[in-house]
């Protein structure tokens, strides 16, 4: 039996990698990465550059060891990237694995990353890839572009968030290796990831962004599904550091236990008090850099084994 082995979002967790914060870096010789002032609508505050500050990492790090703790309790196993120093490789993080590897069944697919440099984050997790019944890689010749976090699983059925971190050649290319899925394109949102915008609680609930989503560009995956829409006033925004790597959506960013918990940003209290009345339980924890780093729950996670029925 394989150690991997999880089909989508909600599945009671049982193995999970849990991201670290250790010498994240802001690349200054990514090409991709030197284009974000271009791209970005925040308009305040320069895009930032080099080392992030250690005052942030610490923090960050020591919020990611809760996770760590709060999952152990829940008996969950936790995995962490082996460490690199980002600095000195001009990479940028372990703080979101969600974003490097696309978990599938037994299969993981070594994606070609929006940034260049980060593909190099693979060389952590030689572990979970011996885990693995196969590993297939993308082409890094071919014009294909995705970030892991563009895909989402809903079974035998993926969403597609065709995007910045996305590319439909990307697209064309996981239809040609996953035959036996049903990949749906989606258009609702041109910046880069799925995950704060459609975020499935189990099978038949989801919660959308209604920023992004609207009945018009609704996946069809969800025609018979229960709608939770989130609006603009039920968000609680966070703070950030200089630069807003990640929208107030990131609040939406959660990861679910099972089909009846979650664990979720703790300043969420109208999220929180909606699941509850879909008699979902939220774990409240913090991150407080998830703005600043780019990443809420879901995205500093990799879910590596739930129980499917």
């Amino acid at each position: 039996m394989w150690m991997i082995s999880t089909f989508n979002e909600w599945d009671p967790l049982e193995a999970i990698v849990v991201g670290s914060a250790t010498h994240a870096n802001w690349p200054t010789t990514d090409p991709v990465f030197a284009e974000e002032g271009q791209r970005t609508l925040w308009k305040d505050s320069p895009v930032p550059s080099g080392p992030v500050p250690q005052s942030i990492t610490d923090q960050a790090n020591r919020e990611l060891d809760t996770l760590c703790e709060t999952l152990l309790r829940l008996s969950v196993t936790v995995h962490r990237p082996q460490p690199m120093n980002f600095v000195e490789t001009q990479g940028m993080y372990n703080y979101c694995p969600r974003d490097r590897l696309l978990v599938w069944n037994d299969i993981i697919v070594d994606v070609n990353m929006m940034y260049p440099c980060r593909d190099q984050e693979i060389q952590n997790y030689s572990r979970l890839l011996a885990q693995a019944r196969q590993v297939v890689t993308m082409p890094r010749d071919q014009g294909l572009v995705l970030d892991a976090a563009n895909v989402c699983r809903l079974g035998d059925t993926w969403l597609f968030l065709e995007s910045a971190s996305g590319n439909h050649a990307a697209y064309e290319w996981l239809l040609g290796q996953f035959p036996q899925v049903n990949i749906e394109l989606c258009n609702f949102y041109a910046g880069v990831h799925i995950d704060s915008t459609i975020v499935p609680l189990r099978e038949g609930l989801v919660m959308l962004n209604a920023d992004r989503v609207t009945p018009q560009n609704c996946p069809r995956a969800f025609n018979d599904w229960e709608k939770i829409w989130v609006t603009d006033d039920m968000i609680v925004p966070q703070d950030f550091y200089q630069y807003p790597y990640a929208s107030k959506w990131i609040a939406m960013n959660l990861l679910s236990v099972d089909p009846e918990t979650v664990i979720m940003d703790a300043a969420q209290i109208q999220l929180i008090d909606l699941l509850k009345k879909h008699r979902i339980s939220a774990i409240p924890l913090t991150l407080s850099h998830s703005r600043t780093l780019g990443g809420g729950f879901h995205c500093v996670t990799l879910d590596t084994r739930r129980q499917h029925a």
